[in-house]
């Protein structure tokens, strides 16, 4: 049998205006070589300047973590030629990074697991080769894009485990608003360093990277199959030949991780400090910022609130809906009643869909909401109206109480109208009143039916208890 040693490295893109060492701007998918500058490019005599707003995002995901934040850090040139590298080095941190020694709780099946992350450090991102045919070009707009590189301890020990990692910091990231960490456009990616080891044994065995890995069910079967992989090779004798320091790449046709090429060493980098770039010191004043409410403190709370553990951990699973959530309340909505109508109807109707892309608003549902809470529509009607908000078209939207009226659904609680409708059924069954009166209490089941035929949208509460009442009065 074998224990299975993962280490995680996850380059998230920073979410600033600029890029780290030059004003051209970050944005997304527009022409190929339109956000460049001497700088980016390499062009001999350009100099870097540091992106302050890179750095307070890297220390506010240091606090985040709960790690020591370097006053004192150096950016270094690691060398290394790539047809998108267009200086044949990487600005990076390497000795002295930002952020080093802080942790992660995960949930595991086991309880509550701690994974130590070693470091974090800033860098820039390289650029994007496209290989159309016999051509290959080169897109530089990505190039000098902040990223953090996030380096975990060697402490996971599954591919389940190193999924909830991800997932925890993935959502970490979005909550302190530092990235948008959107997968499909590999803005968070990861590089995942694999090893096996016979139970028992506490040494560390040769460990294969697997890169560029963007989703989540892809970095879960890479894993498995280079655990599978590792296993197998020992069991047959060939594991010294078969497992060697390399890097490898899935490829997610066939499932499985190829030789890409030999792995690196740090020396094989040739790290230097960056002569452009002085070290960086950070006051103490620069590191007094206020961070946002995290997703564990936001869960903790939800949890005070009345809301069960994993519905609470659903609603921290992505920012987004948290802050859906919280939107809700604040239309008064109940908690229960929103936690609800949230996870269970809302997000069952979407079926994987971004609920940042819903026609259905926070302020709108928790409206619907409050409407049931004090009973104007009954739980059904407010299906219906959902079904409704979602199947209207953006031209000719419709509000809550709009749909409401125009569909007939307002509940009666009036009083006087709920009782001359009693009193007409119960005149109409004098027999069947003389049973309930006599111990057949099970009628009221049959008096309600009866009532409910002639009269839409009666409040069944209201309309039990006044019954109640009049047969037992």
């Amino acid at each position: 049998m074998f224990e299975t040693i993962i280490g995680l490295e996850v380059h998230t893109q920073l979410n600033t205006q600029t890029k780290i060492f030059c004003s051209c701007s970050t944005s997304f998918k527009d022409a190929p070589n339109s956000h460049t500058c001497p700088v980016c490019l390499g062009l001999p005599g350009a100099l870097p300047v540091l992106n302050e707003a890179a750095l307070k995002k890297a220390i506010a995901f240091g606090m985040a973590i709960d790690a020591t934040i370097n006053q004192d850090s150096i950016f270094a040139r690691k060398n290394y030629f790539y047809p998108d590298l267009p200086k044949a080095y990487q600005i990076s941190q390497f000795e002295i990074p930002i952020v080093s020694a802080g942790y992660l709780d995960i949930d595991t099946e086991s309880g509550l697991k701690r994974i130590g992350i070693e470091r974090a450090h800033l860098e820039e991102d390289a650029g994007k080769n496209i290989h159309e045919g016999e051509f290959s070009k080169v897109d530089l707009n990505r190039a000098g894009t902040p990223l953090l590189e996030i380096v975990s301890r060697p402490d996971l020990r599954s591919a389940q485990e190193a999924i909830s990692y991800l997932k925890k910091l993935h959502a970490l990231v979005r909550f302190l608003g530092i990235s948008d960490a959107n997968m499909q456009e590999g803005n968070f990616r990861c590089d995942a360093n694999v090893s096996i080891r016979p139970k028992g044994e506490s040494k560390l065995y040769t460990r294969v990277e697997i890169k560029n890995l963007n989703s989540f069910r892809f970095i879960q079967k890479a894993i498995e199959y280079e655990v599978e992989r590792q296993s197998e090779a020992f069991e047959r004798g060939t594991y010294a030949s078969e497992v060697v320091q390399e890097t490898r790449l899935f490829d997610t046709t066939k499932g499985i991780t190829q030789s890409m090429r030999d792995k690196e060493g740090s020396a094989d980098y040739r790290y230097f400090p960056d002569p452009d770039l002085r070290r960086v010191h950070i006051p103490k004043a620069f590191l007094e910022q206020v961070i946002p409410e995290l997703p564990d403190a936001k869960k903790a709370r939800y949890i005070e609130l009345g809301v069960k553990p994993e519905d609470a951990s659903m609603l921290v699973s992505d920012v987004a809906i948290a802050e859906y959530f919280e939107e809700m309340m604040g239309m008064g909505a109940s908690v229960k009643a929103s936690v609800s109508w949230l996870c269970v109807e809302l997000l069952g109707r979407l079926e994987g869909a971004e609920l940042e892309s819903c026609k259905v608003g926070a302020q709108t549902l928790g409206t619907l909401v409050q409407r049931i809470d004090s009973k104007k529509i009954s739980g059904k009607a407010g299906k219906e109206i959902l079904d409704a908000l979602l199947s209207q078209s953006a031209s000719q939207p419709s509000d809550v109480d709009t749909l409401i009226e125009k569909l007939g659904l307002a509940q009666v609680q009036d009083t006087q109208e709920l009782s001359r409708a009693i009193e007409a059924i119960l005149a109409q069954h004098p027999d069947k009143v003389a049973q309930y009166k006599g111990g057949k209490t099970k009628l009221l089941g049959f008096f309600v039916g009866q009532i409910l035929k002639n009269m839409k949208g009666a409040d069944p509460s209201a309309l039990n208890a006044l019954l109640k009442e009049k047969l037992e009065g």
